[in-house]
C-alpha cells in the first residue's frame, strides 16, 4: 500500500488552518503565562512575603501548604478546560479543514 502524500505548505497557507493555529496558539500561549505567575508566585511570595505563608489556616496547615496544593488542582482545572475548549472549538475546526481538503 502506497503512502499518501500532502501538500503541506498548502494545508498551512489555508484559511482554516491560519485561523485553528492562531486560535490554539493564542488559548496556550495566555494560559502558559497563567501557569508560570502562578508557579512562580509560590516561592517568590515564600522568599519575599514569608508573614503571609505562615499564616495557620486550619491547625498546623498554613497559608503556605494551602497555596502549594492550590497548584495541583489549578493546573487540573486548566487540563479539564483545556480539553472542554478543543473538544468544542480546536476538533470542530479540524474536521472543517479535513472536510474542505477532503482528507
Amino acid at each position: 500500500m502506497a503512502e499518501r502524500q500532502y501538500d503541506w505548505k498548502a494545508i498551512a497557507k489555508n484559511p482554516k488552518f491560519v485561523e485553528l493555529h492562531h486560535k490554539k496558539t493564542a488559548f496556550l500561549f495566555g494560559w502558559w503565562i497563567f501557569s508560570c505567575v502562578y508557579y512562580f508566585l509560590l516561592p517568590i511570595g515564600a522568599a519575599y512575603t514569608p508573614g503571609i505563608f505562615k499564616v495557620k489556616i486550619i491547625g498546623v496547615i498554613n497559608f503556605g501548604y494551602i497555596f502549594a496544593l492550590s497548584q495541583f488542582f489549578v493546573s487540573w482545572g486548566i487540563a479539564l478546560y483545556y480539553s472542554h475548549v478543543a473538544n468544542k472549538d480546536f476538533d470542530r475546526l479540524t474536521r472543517e479543514l479535513i472536510d474542505e481538503l477532503h482528507l
